[in-house]
């Protein structure tokens, strides 16, 4: 990609744990995962999706086939595998995954009755081989605030929130963040806000203005200055079983990655200095 010699001038630490959250549905959560994890890739990054969700639509938009996720993020929470029996490798160079299966749409119930259930993720990714292996991993969670999103909190050292640009978006984040903040008392003092990424954003729509307006006052540098617009190329791309930057490199959806990619570098070697 041209844009490599921009994105490749900074520098992530090993193993940055991310969790990719918002109870809300159909805000772009799963996009955002696959899309970022594979700009990433692109500039040499070693890359790790963790498919927390029972959907599995991260395994399914990155192509890999269900007939190929017999060992799944289940088996990993129930302790039946490693993290790294559970990985594959995907059609991207540098990028990971350890998908999702139907088992996992029952792990919220066996969960309840497991010693550590908060911890179980946290624990699985104490691996030294999985963490000396990857620059970054995303762990793409479901659209709840049950265990499973709590496990993947707990996990994290960061939370990147994707927000769609409409009015209930606020109303769900507020909450989020209520969220954030018992996990950060309670579960994991060390988890903080990596940042907002605003989604579905609509040029032509003056409520995604005032919305962008409405989050950028309240959370101020935590939100991303890249906004991803709304893109039926990047809607298209899971069905064919690719992440939008391989379906269609030059529509406006992946190039919003790119630009995000670049910012988050520039950002960590901004904190890092």
């Amino acid at each position: 990609m041209d844009e490599t010699t921009l994105l490749s001038s900074g520098v992530l630490g090993r193993a940055k744990i991310i969790a990719v959250a918002n109870q809300k549905g159909g805000v772009g959560k799963t996009t955002t995962t696959i899309n970022l994890a594979t700009a990433m890739a692109a500039v040499h990054k070693k890359v790790l999706i963790l498919d927390l969700d029972p959907q599995g639509n991260a395994s399914t938009g990155i192509g890999v086939d269900r007939l190929s996720r017999d060992i799944s993020s289940y088996d990993v929470l129930i302790g039946s595998c490693t993290m790294l029996e559970a990985t594959i490798s995907t059609s991207v160079p540098g990028l990971d995954i350890i998908p999702s299966n139907i088992d996992l749409s029952g792990a919220e119930l066996e969960l309840v009755n497991m010693e550590r259930r908060t911890d179980r993720l946290k624990e699985a990714l104490t691996d030294p081989v999985i963490l000396n292996s990857y620059d970054i991993i995303l762990i793409d969670c479901p659209p709840s605030l049950g265990l499973l999103t709590l496990n993947a909190l707990v996990a994290a050292k960061s939370v990147l929130i994707p927000l769609q640009c409409e009015f209930f978006a606020l109303e769900g984040l507020s909450l989020l963040l209520k969220t954030i903040e018992r996990v950060q008392a309670n579960f994991n003092a060390e988890l903080e806000i990596y940042g907002v990424v605003l989604t579905m954003f609509d040029q032509r729509n003056n409520l995604s203005g005032q919305v962008a307006e409405d989050v950028r006052s309240h959370l101020g540098e935590k939100v991303f200055s890249t906004v991803i617009p709304r893109n039926v190329r990047m809607s298209e791309a899971p069905s064919h079983g690719k992440p939008a930057l391989l379906y269609d490199y030059k529509c406006a959806g992946s190039q919003a990655y790119i630009m995000l990619a670049s910012e988050i570098i520039k950002r960590d070697r901004k904190e890092a200095a």
